[in-house]
């Protein structure tokens, strides 16, 4: 039987989807200082996949398991989906880029280091934009929460996520580009 090879791509992109969505509804755990932000490990598959396709698959990615997670499985609506877009988009189209140059284990750890520090740069911005009107909260109150609670939130979750992906990456990897 003869596979186009994009159907199969196709297909792995999907399923490393699927897998994301089963994360985020088995795994998430509050973060003490701010229920309202959940770590869960569901950003791992889009990494990898970011990894393995390119930045493109996992950008793709990104906007989908969004979409599904905000409107279908109870997410935050608009703001969840917008928040995730940039989070995880960020994160996956810098150290996707990095790790599409040169593909060896310490070109991934500096890979998801920059991808760390450029979802949680970025969170800062979108948190003082977006969190006033999500919380119904003066910006005040946000900026006070930023370097107790919104830079160590998303630090450790890009952090977790990260070091997920590194350790796991190049088994699954082997199975994505059979």
């Amino acid at each position: 039987m003869n596979t186009n090879p994009k159907t199969v791509k196709l297909t792995k992109l999907a399923m490393l989807g699927a897998v994301s969505l089963v994360l985020v509804l088995l795994i998430r755990v509050p973060f003490p200082p701010a229920p309202f932000l959940v770590y869960d490990p569901a950003d791992v598959p889009i990494f990898i996949a970011g990894f393995a396709f390119g930045p493109l698959a996992g950008l793709s990615l990104t906007v989908i398991v969004s979409f599904i997670q905000a409107f279908a499985l109870g997410g935050d609506g608009i703001i969840g989906f917008f928040m995730h877009v940039v989070s995880t988009g960020a994160f996956v189209l810098v150290s996707s880029l990095i790790y599409k140059k040169h593909k060896t284990k310490k070109v991934a750890l500096i890979a998801l280091l920059c991808g760390t520090i450029v979802m949680t740069v970025s969170m800062v911005a979108w948190n003082l934009l977006i969190t006033p009107y999500f919380l119904g909260v003066p910006r005040e109150a946000v900026m006070a929460m930023m370097l107790t609670v919104i830079v160590p939130f998303n630090l450790l979750k890009a952090g977790i996520n990260s070091l997920i992906t590194l350790f796991t990456y190049k088994s699954i990897a082997k199975f994505l580009h059979k």
